[in-house]
């Protein structure tokens, strides 16, 4: 099933990475977030992606373009009638289809949407964005969209606690959380994973201004077409340095609980 991957916001609180390069494109480990968001849907069966690009959108082309060459070895024969070939195969990602679309430098996540609907063929697609990981599982969310017929589908997840939560008796500390989740069910907020009906459109445009939780979204759950799936597990995204550090440090550690592949560095 394609999915839809929102690559082209600023990351105007992530300044100190995006300054020079787009916000998906920053890394966990030694790759982009973005390949982490990929691998985790591809782990699902779902390889076809949809990306809509906007701020420095030619490094996620360049990414994309140059990634057989970066991951495989290569023979190179010189000369006039000199050609180039891979020798073998270093990765797992062969069967990937990557469309990667310019969708405007300034434009709202509604236009973005929009402006892909012409290379989104499904009755039903995934959204996402390009600063967001979680071991959800994504199958188990599009079987919920399409069992109760409604528009879209946005998974709730716990927010996460900015900083470290302290017990403590007295002056003595018992214990230390760094960004505990807080498990209030009555209080979720939107992980940025949806499930679309193609209807979705209608309700979007291509001006640059139409956003898409401020507009359609809001519209579509006062008309009872929304529908909540929950998840409980892991999730995060990357909004700031700290976010990134966190995550990095996750990921170095072995403690990467979004990693749900098997394989893959």
């Amino acid at each position: 099933m394609e999915v839809v991957i929102f690559c082209g916001g600023l990351g105007t609180r992530l300044r100190e990475e995006t300054e020079f390069r787009p916000k998906p494109m920053v890394h966990i480990g030694n790759r982009p977030i973005l390949w982490h968001i990929m691998k985790i849907f591809a782990h699902f069966g779902h390889k076809d992606f949809r990306l809509a690009l906007g701020y420095k959108g030619n490094q996620i082309k360049e990414y994309f373009s140059n990634y057989e060459l970066m991951n495989n070895d290569m023979l190179i024969q010189f000369g006039k009638n000199g050609s180039r070939s891979y020798l073998n195969c270093n990765h797992e990602e062969t069967d990937w289809s990557v469309l990667l679309a310019n969708t405007g430098e300034q434009a709202l996540k509604g236009s973005r949407l929009k402006k892909m609907q012409k290379y989104v063929k499904g009755d039903n697609f995934f959204v996402t964005y390009g600063d967001g990981v979680a071991n959800i599982d994504v199958n188990a969310l599009m079987d919920f969209h399409l069992s109760h017929g409604k528009i879209a589908t946005v998974t709730g997840v716990n927010p996460t606690a900015r900083f470290g939560e302290l017990d403590f008796t007295g002056e003595n500390v018992t214990s230390f959380k760094e960004k505990p989740t807080i498990s209030n069910g009555n209080r979720l907020i939107s992980g940025g994973f949806f499930a679309f009906r193609r209807e979705i459109f209608d309700y979007l445009s291509d001006d640059d201004k139409c956003d898409l939780e401020y507009g359609a979204i809001e519209l579509l759950a006062g008309r009872g077409e929304l529908k909540l799936f929950r998840h409980a597990g892991f999730w995060a995204c990357m909004d700031t340095l700290r976010d990134m550090e966190y995550l990095n440090r996750l990921w170095s550690q072995g403690k990467a609980e979004w990693k749900v592949w098997q394989n893959g560095c």
